[in-house]
């Protein structure tokens, strides 16, 4: 019932950025929560960011000061900003929403997860 379409990953030398997009469709009113989460080979998938509907943000302590998270209501897109990357934050990242269904469920849809591949 809700839809993320995942871009912005890619293979980038260690100091640079990139920015990343989630695309949300499908029952956008029903959101509230959404963010970012990644995995590295051989690690559990991590918490990178998340943010909801009534305000409230989280960043992983490896990330903060480095990555951003924002949205586009109007579009109903999420991003991550990732500047100053280091080698260890290549992973495949994951975004999610946490939504409640037509039935009135609580549920959690994922992208299709993004390449990010840091460099040294």
């Amino acid at each position: 019932q809700v839809q993320l379409v995942e871009s912005g990953g890619g293979l980038v030398q260690a100091g640079g950025s990139l920015r990343l997009s989630c695309a949300a469709s499908g029952r956008i009113s029903s959101i509230s929560a959404m963010g970012w989460y990644r995995q590295a080979p051989g690690k559990q998938r991590d918490l990178v960011a998340s943010s909801t509907s009534g305000g409230s943000i989280t960043y992983a302590d490896s990330v903060k000061g480095r990555f951003t998270r924002s949205r586009d209501n109007a579009k109903n897109t999420e991003y991550l900003q990732m500047n100053s990357l280091k080698p260890e934050d290549t992973a495949v990242y994951y975004c999610f929403a946490d939504y409640t269904t037509s039935d009135y469920v609580s549920a959690t849809s994922w992208g299709q997860g993004t390449q990010v591949t840091v460099s040294s």
